[in-house]
């Protein structure tokens, strides 16, 4: 019988703004996020948001993937 191997978990958070009235594209792409339109303000709320996310799982030493919701949540709340 075949040994099946356990494949890492994989996290990524995909962000999409939808109050882009100006026409200009915005694309964002960084460690496990991309985000994707907005207006200008928007798109700059969504980038801080998962920079510092991204921060404070650096600053515990752990990956977005290992994160359980509650926890997500909870660094979420500290973020804003």
């Amino acid at each position: 019988m075949a040994k099946q191997r356990k494949r890492p978990a994989v996290a990524y958070l995909i962000g999409l703004g939808l109050d882009n009235h100006d026409g200009h594209v915005r694309v964002t792409q960084g460690e496990n996020f991309s985000i994707f339109d907005g207006s200008a303000e928007t798109h700059a709320r969504m980038q801080r948001t998962c920079i510092k996310l991204n921060e404070k799982l650096t600053h515990k030493g752990r990956r977005l993937a290992d994160v359980s919701p509650a926890e997500f949540r909870d660094l979420l709340a500290e973020i804003d």
